[in-house]
């Protein structure tokens, strides 16, 4: 099994940056895809980015070129970085994380509990 807490969630202008951190603890050796998605009000949740233990990184058309994924494996810690924030950026962002596709883990899927962003003036 694999815990996962996020932190850095909160208010922030347009505009404006947030780094979201999303540590892992448990069977972190077999982590494999660690990633965001978040949750708007009367949305479904979305994938926003996923980085790879190799560090292949892969994001929504929405967010390229603003967040930036990245992920220390030594730490079993990964941060999302959003700049240039907007007020469609609002929503509750989950930490997934998905271990390797191999016995004993076959490939599961964890989520962290979310933390809430919140983009207004």
């Amino acid at each position: 099994q694999v815990q996962l807490v996020e932190s850095g969630g909160g208010l922030v202008q347009p505009g404006g940056s947030m780094r979201l951190s999303c540590a892992a603890s448990g069977s972190t050796w077999a982590l494999n895809v660690m990633g965001w998605y978040r949750q708007a009000p009367g949305k479904e949740r979305e994938l926003v980015a996923t980085t790879t233990r190799g560090g292949t990184a892969n994001y929504a058309d929405s967010v390229k070129a603003r967040f930036t994924i990245s992920r220390d494996n030594r730490k079993n810690t990964a941060w999302l970085q959003m700049n240039s924030l907007k007020p469609e950026d609002t929503a509750v962002y989950y930490c997934n994380a998905v271990l390797d596709n191999v016995a004993p883990y076959f490939g599961a899927n964890y989520w962290g509990k979310g933390t809430l962003v919140t983009v207004s003036s």
